[in-house]
């Protein structure tokens, strides 16, 4: 894979979508992962103002102090970065306490919840800054398994990494001198509040998602993890192809207008 030639492909991608749609710049949620590191130092590099938002919700301290050493970094190698840290713990606290008391607290909604409440944050910057909302996602989450909240982290004005894979995102931020802090941690989406990673919620990692998804071959000749994996990533595909695909508008027909 030609690292160089793709890192300066996106960012070119980027400044030249910013001026045509007349925008100013970028903005971008740090949660101290690769992709969101990979993605915030792809923008910095077209020059355009980025703001770096962190958004901490009863968050991992690992996490917040790798976003918080990334968002540094960036500072101290590109004028362009800027950056605010939210404490979004007691709006979701205040969210939580407004439930109905007869209402069970349903775990995977609250943490849909917490992206959700992320993805209003930035939104607000970006309105505010005549900016555009930076996607992170890669290929295997947002055409793959669906590994992303609807209206959360899927809820973005511009993908820049959407068509890499996550070894390949790996491979471009060794190039472009990412942490290794950043680049040794497993992943995770950081909405548990624990250390969880995305392998243990999934139950597959991403190089074993990649396989899956470019498998086309007999399923016969498969081992016995690869057909567990194999079923993963199917199982996953085909709950949340409602994520992916255009949402479903009711068509009238002209004989009932």
């Amino acid at each position: 894979m030609q690292t160089t030639a793709i890192i300066n492909h996106i960012s070119d991608w980027l400044l030249t979508y910013a001026q045509n749609t007349h925008v100013k710049g970028y903005v971008i949620g740090i949660s101290g992962g690769i992709d969101s590191a990979v993605t915030s130092t792809l923008a910095a590099k077209t020059g355009l103002p980025l703001l770096c938002v962190e958004m901490p919700i009863h968050q991992d301290k690992t996490q917040v102090e790798r976003g918080l050493k990334h968002i540094a970094w960036l500072k101290a190698n590109f004028e362009n970065v800027s950056t605010v840290e939210l404490e979004l713990s007691s709006i979701f606290d205040g969210f939580i306490n407004q439930l109905p008391l007869k209402e069970e607290k349903h775990e995977l909604a609250l943490v849909n919840t917490r992206a959700r409440l992320r993805m209003t944050t930035l939104y607000y910057f970006a309105q505010a800054n005549n900016s555009l909302v930076l996607g992170t996602g890669n290929k295997v989450e947002d055409f793959g398994i669906g590994f992303f909240t609807k209206y959360g982290d899927g809820g973005v004005d511009i993908s820049p990494i959407a068509d890499l894979l996550k070894t390949e995102v790996y491979a471009l931020g060794e190039e472009l001198g990412i942490d290794t802090d950043i680049l040794s941690a497993p992943p995770t989406d950081g909405l548990w509040g624990d250390d969880k990673t995305d392998e243990d919620q999934i139950g597959a990692s991403y190089p074993e998602l990649e396989w899956a998804m470019a498998f086309d071959g007999d399923k016969n000749t498969l081992t016995a993890r690869e057909k567990q994996v194999f079923d993963i990533y199917t199982k996953m595909n085909k709950a949340n192809l409602h994520k992916m695909q255009p949402i479903p508008v009711c068509k009238i027909p002209n004989t009932l207008k």
